[in-house]
């Protein structure tokens, strides 16, 4: 039985202290993914909250691509689906294409957003700030843990209850980036 799975089969969310190996999960993922897409991928970065030293996290690992342009998806499309990855065509969100990890590989999502997008910018300032207001990070990890208790078996739920906090995060955040005149630093892979 998987860890992420109770005795009846049900998917568990399961936040776990931080994991010194999820840096190197994101390394290898992210070399994969610069030899599949080429100059297709402007950035891929290692977003959320295993990307964030210290943090407790679902061991999940989240990477965004960020592309010029989100239609038409073949450009990117095909060359994720040929290293096995799986198209979540039905994703709700319109503003990324989304994909998940190869059936039997770790857990990965991999986000795909158009570069200088809101939402591209957005994860990668709430991950900058996280790393360096350990304060902020802290409240965030105990935040997460109760929800995941509160919320057990439904994932949209623990989503939904997070966002609040979340807001109040990137508020912070952008307060610091304009106080720090923040700017995403180079891509990570």
């Amino acid at each position: 039985m998987s860890a992420d799975v109770d005795e009846l089969g049900r998917r568990v969310i399961r936040i776990a202290d931080h994991d010194p190996a999820w840096p190197a999960r994101f390394a290898e993922m992210g070399d994969a993914l610069r030899r599949a897409l080429g100059d297709v991928a402007l950035r891929i970065d290692h977003i959320g909250s295993t990307s964030v030293p210290g943090l407790a996290a679902k061991p999940i690992i989240d990477i965004q691509v960020s592309v010029d342009r989100l239609e038409p998806v073949s450009p990117f499309r095909d060359r994720l689906v040929g290293m096995g990855l799986v198209y979540r065509a039905e994703n709700p969100e319109r503003t990324k294409r989304y994909f998940r990890e190869a059936p039997g590989r770790p857990r990965t999502h991999i986000h795909v957003r158009r570069m200088g997008s809101f939402s591209e910018q957005f994860a990668l300032l709430f991950r900058d700030f996280l790393r360096v207001d350990q304060g902020a990070a802290a409240g965030y990890a105990r935040v997460k843990r109760a929800l995941a208790a509160q919320h057990r078996h439904d994932g949209q739920a623990y989503t939904d209850a997070k966002a609040p906090f979340c807001w109040e995060i990137i508020q912070r955040a952008d307060e610091w980036a304009q106080r720090t005149g923040w700017e995403p630093g180079p891509s990570d892979a």
